[in-house]
């Protein structure tokens, strides 16, 4: 065995605390073998709580994302570093299961009941159930990022700061991803309707 080989295998292995604190300083390296270290716990954690193994990855990614944003917030005097990160995992994971159930209760909401003075006839509720199912298919065509920002703006009432919180994005991505999806969503129920011969102007 050479003598680079056995300097590799007698270096000593960096403590979490100080891959963290070298990620802060924008150490890539350091980064990469964080990732190495704990993604599989984390992903396993994670897909426990989403269930999911698709989405486990993807809030995997949004968590190593976070971890080298916030490296520099870690403290080991607080506590031990897989701690932290799983506090992080937890989190995501959770915003990301209740951003999946507040789909889920948008795709399952029953029409709304109106009062009786103003009650649709049959052909009005059908056209009203008709839009509705539209705006589902349009949200479906929406990228995944852009239709959470929406879904989290206009069925959970968050503003685009605290949309830029619980994501861990830019507040520029966000106010990027509302504009863009917005626009496409219009775009597409206008199609939509033209294409029923129906005017939204």
């Amino acid at each position: 065995m050479s003598a680079a080989a056995n300097a590799k295998l007698e270096a000593p292995r960096p403590e979490d605390g100080e891959l963290l604190a070298a990620i802060a300083g924008g150490d890539r390296q350091a980064y990469r073998a964080l990732y190495q270290r704990y993604a599989p716990i984390l992903l396993g954690l994670l897909s426990r709580i989403l269930v999911d193994r698709s989405e486990a990855e993807d809030v995997l990614q949004e968590v190593f994302l976070q971890i080298w944003k916030k490296a520099g917030d870690f403290d080991d005097r607080r506590g031990r570093a897989l701690h932290w990160l799983a506090t992080i995992a937890r989190n995501r994971a959770l915003d990301r299961r209740s951003t999946l159930e507040s789909r889920r209760r948008l795709a399952a909401a029953p029409m709304p009941n109106l009062p009786e003075e103003e009650s649709l006839d049959p052909a009005d509720e059908a056209n009203m159930a008709e839009e509705v199912r539209h705006l589902h298919r349009a949200l479906a065509q929406i990228p995944e990022a852009q239709r959470r920002v929406l879904l989290l703006a206009y069925f959970e009432g968050l503003s685009q700061s605290e949309i830029a919180d619980r994501i861990g994005a830019p507040l520029g991505t966000v106010k990027s991803h509302t504009r863009i999806g917005l626009a496409k969503l219009r775009d597409f129920l206008r199609k939509s309707s033209a294409d029923r011969g129906v005017d939204h102007r």
